[in-house]
């Protein structure tokens, strides 16, 4: 974000320099501040706010930039935010503008105004970089460059690192607030030139795009320019600089005032307000005592706690260690103004991107917040199952968290609260849910060694069945024998602890499913276990297919899988054919939806549905509070000492485990837009029919395989009504599926 008015001044005082000048340098990177520049138009794919889920070609453009940045002769090291700090005015904001402005842009695609709606999906809102951090934590991990993941914010420690006498890093690219920080000269672009020329091949008019390192260069500018151009001291560059605004401390009320300004207000302007009241932020509150919202909102002590949070924020030590800056002024009730400090070992877990931060961020904050998706989240099963059904999964989460760590924690209140109902509290104390599921989990601690043995009579291969994935971890208690000698205590010996990753990641993943209920005390399968077993057997090797039949078995249990009406009114539903055609369709296309569709590294261009991107928000949130319990799980095998924390590979125990990824509703809507035009057909079930259709639907989405995509979704569909006929009656109007599997077996 930086400080926009300071950023609009600040530009003319930019430096230039080509990149090579940085040659054996290392480069400290704020991620959020990287990724923001991928989020913004131009860059930011336009059609990312409809869809859902990560961006098609970030990974690629990531990749291709960090080597042209690399070339230039730099190692970068990312920092990313960690736990949130300080107050937050308005949480739901964003999220509600941005679906709002997402409805607008699909009532607009409705119209067929498609390239007016494509520039209004470019800025509708996109996921926050928050939510992209776990992506790009991953495609640095494998790409072999170096990230911390900080407690709090990435600028405290960005500075801590440059300024540290090791001398961590030599510079610092990232936004204006890092001059908060007492930041000396900051990077705030990279120009990286290029040449773009055709390919000479007739067949082909590819452009092919040169990276130009010579030409290339980068911008910085330097505090204390801005302090001469200014004629200020650094106190009062600071003030100004908190007063303009930022996401440390909101914009100071009168300036937003148009009668007071009604041009809007320019740094400058700032500078001068804090000079005519004596450079002095106390003198300037007093001055706009009677301003509603500065009184409202007491500015004065919001001022202070930014400033105390700026002097003393919490950072990360080169040797692990927890402490402030400035340590030795720091006051004692800090943690008011940057918030509630965890045990030193989870800040290590979060720093090695071992675990996320929105399960700690409920327990420090006593707040669950949920936010509006990006179809709005309006329908009843969106709503219900955010406030009601994932209740249940989001507590026990921290009540295997809390239980862990000190007993402060275990006494801490709770609140959950919700965007579309902003006066709802729902209250609760993590006492009340203790003692947590922790004890009934301690008799998982399978050795390498039974594993490797169960891998060879399941004939698992090196791609196949691996320790912690969904497959061989329910597949492996499908065989009583195993199961029951699964039953192991913890060694008091530390040399016998879980060791290997592979050993860690497949006890993890069972402790989840006992949590989830597929499996039982006895660790043998339970009805809705075997319902898994048969469905993940069916699934095949394939992660994304395996992780995506887990999903359709937990919506399942939800009664959220089915052709219910969920989104009256919303557009991209099935529209061709009879009653019967329409629901037929609407089955299969939110099946599709947990899928992943295959597609080239570029922005999607095809069809969309607000309908089932909406069905898509029901996915995530549950994805997102699964793969949370997935990693309390995990975490609390090493809280416990159960497993060895004398390792390096936290980032690939995290990679290890399911539901890491989130895809979109592509696959979905390419699914619902074939089997809609079959119906425009007289008879659809004709094999020339659909040969015919196949070959017409590449042109539907721009550089997606779609017959491969169809491949996908129709055996992702075999696997899932395979569970389905097993759960019988267990399933929402099962009865149907029969029918639907039918209807589907003439249109393959």
């Amino acid at each position: 974000m930086g400080i926009p008015a300071f950023d609009a001044w600040s530009g003319r005082l930019a430096k230039s320099m080509p990149l090579t000048c940085l040659n054996d340098s290392v480069i400290g990177i704020d991620a959020t501040y990287y990724l923001e520049g991928f989020l913004a138009p131009p860059t930011k794919e336009p059609l990312l706010s409809a869809l859902g889920g990560y961006p098609l070609m970030l990974e690629s453009t990531i990749v291709n930039q960090l080597l042209e940045l690399q070339s230039g002769g730099f190692k970068p090291h990312f920092v990313f935010d960690g736990l949130d700090f300080g107050i937050k005015d308005d949480p739901f904001g964003p999220s509600i503008a941005s679906a709002s402005a997402n409805a607008v842009a699909f009532d607009t695609y409705e119209r067929d105004l498609a390239a007016e709606a494509i520039d209004m999906f470019r800025t509708s809102g996109s996921p926050t970089p928050a939510a992209l951090s776990e992506f790009l934590k991953k495609t640095l991990h494998e790409h072999d460059i170096s990230f911390t993941v900080a407690p709090y914010s990435a600028l405290a420690q960005l500075v801590y690192y440059e300024r540290h006498p090791s001398q961590f890093i030599d510079a610092v690219y990232g936004p204006s607030e890092l001059f908060l920080f007492g930041i000396d000269k900051l990077i705030t672009k990279f120009d990286l030139a290029h040449q773009t020329y055709e390919t000479s091949e007739k067949s082909s008019n590819k452009k092919i795009s040169k990276f130009l390192l010579d030409n290339s260069t980068f911008r910085w500018i330097d505090r204390r320019s801005c302090l001469e151009e200014l004629n200020v001291p650094v106190e009062v560059f600071t003030d100004a600089c908190l007063l303009a605004g930022s996401k440390i401390l909101r914009t100071f009320p009168p300036l937003i005032n148009p009668a007071l300004y009604n041009k809007g207000y320019s740094f400058q302007q700032v500078v001068q307000l804090v000079l005519n009241c004596g450079r002095s932020v106390t003198q300037v509150c007093a001055q706009y005592s009677s301003d509603p919202i500065v009184k409202e909102i007491d500015y004065l002590d919001r001022y202070k706690r930014a400033m105390t949070s700026i002097r003393h924020h919490i950072v990360i030590t080169k040797d692990g260690d927890i402490e402030t800056l400035d340590k030795e002024h720091t006051p004692s009730d800090v943690h008011f103004c940057i918030g509630q400090r965890l045990p030193e070992e989870l800040n290590m877990y979060l720093s090695r991107g071992m675990l996320r931060s929105r399960v700690l961020n409920w327990l420090t904050s006593g707040t669950i917040l949920v936010t509006a998706p990006f179809d709005g989240g309006d329908s009843v099963e969106y709503q219900t199952l955010v406030k009601t059904q994932l209740e249940p999964m989001r507590r026990q989460a921290l009540s295997l968290l809390a239980d862990s760590v000190n007993r402060y924690y275990q006494r801490k209140e709770i609140t959950t609260r919700l965007w579309f109902d902003q006066e709802y509290e729902a209250k609760f104390n993590i006492k009340d849910l203790l003692p947590s599921p922790k004890d009934s989990l301690s008799r998982w601690n399978v050795k390498g060694s039974m594993i490797v043995e169960q891998r060879r009579k399941l004939k698992a291969t090196s791609e196949s069945l691996l320790p912690g994935s969904l497959s061989f971890a329910i597949r492996s208690l499908g065989d009583p024998t195993f199961a029951s000698k699964t039953i192991t205590l913890k060694s008091e010996d530390t040399d016998k602890l879980l060791k290997t990753r592979h050993e860690i990641a497949a006890n993890a993943v069972w402790r989840f499913l006992q949590l989830r209920g597929y499996v039982d005390s006895q660790h043998q399968l339970t009805s809705w276990g075997k319902v898994l077993e048969t469905t993940l057997s069916a699934s095949g090797s394939n992660k994304d297919q395996e992780e995506a039949a887990f999903l359709a078995v937990e919506l399942m249990q939800l009664g959220l899988l089915t052709a219910d009406t969920m989104f009256p009114g919303y557009s991209g539903a099935p529209i061709r054919g009879s009653e019967v055609d329409k629901r037929n369709c609407m089955l299969i296309s939110r099946t599709a939806c947990l899928g992943k569709l295959r597609h080239q590294p570029r922005g999607y261009s095809g069809p969309l549905s607000r309908h089932l991107l909406s069905y898509f928000s029901i996915i995530s949130s549950l994805h997102a509070s699964l793969r949370d319990l997935i990693e309390m799980s995990l975490a609390t095998m090493f809280l416990e000492g159960y497993a060895d924390r004398e390792r390096s590979d936290w980032m690939d125990l995290s990679l290890g485990l399911p539901l890491y990824d989130e895809h979109s509703c592509a696959l979905g809507v390419a699914i619902k837009t074939y089997l809609d035009e079959l119906c425009t057909r007289d008879d659809p079930t004709l094999e020339t029919t659909r040969s015919e259709m196949k070959v017409k639907s590449q042109s539907w989405i721009e550089y997606c395989d779609f017959p491969g995509s169809l491949e996908d979704a129709l055996h992702l569909w075999d696997a899932v009504y395979k569970g389905v006929k097993l759960a019988g009656k267990d399933v929402k109007n099962s009865n149907m599926w029969d029918e639907v599997d039918e209807w589907l077996s003439s249109r393959r």
